[in-house]
């Protein structure tokens, strides 16, 4: 993906459900639609991070696998409008 994140978050070699927990929090701290990229080891983020997206209102922009490791990237929602 092209697109420059505004913030990477390393979870490799952490369990679920903590790549995505520690998601929740790196987001938490970004400005609406900014840009979060998550990378994590865990097989299940795959399906975490899916689920996820869908019963919330964050955008999963777009995820890959690259060898063992997964990427995600999560823009945050709301508005950039004050």
């Amino acid at each position: 993906m092209a697109v420059q994140p505004d913030d990477v978050l390393d979870a490799c070699g952490l369990p679920c459900p903590l790549p995505l927990l520690k998601a929740k929090q790196a987001l938490a701290r970004l400005v609406p639609g900014q840009l979060l990229e998550v990378r994590a080891t865990d097989a299940g983020s795959w399906r975490d991070f899916a689920t996820f997206a869908e019963h919330s209102d964050h955008i999963l922009e777009n995820r890959e696998q690259r060898g063992e490791t997964y990427h995600y990237w999560l823009r945050k929602a709301g508005t950039t409008d004050t």
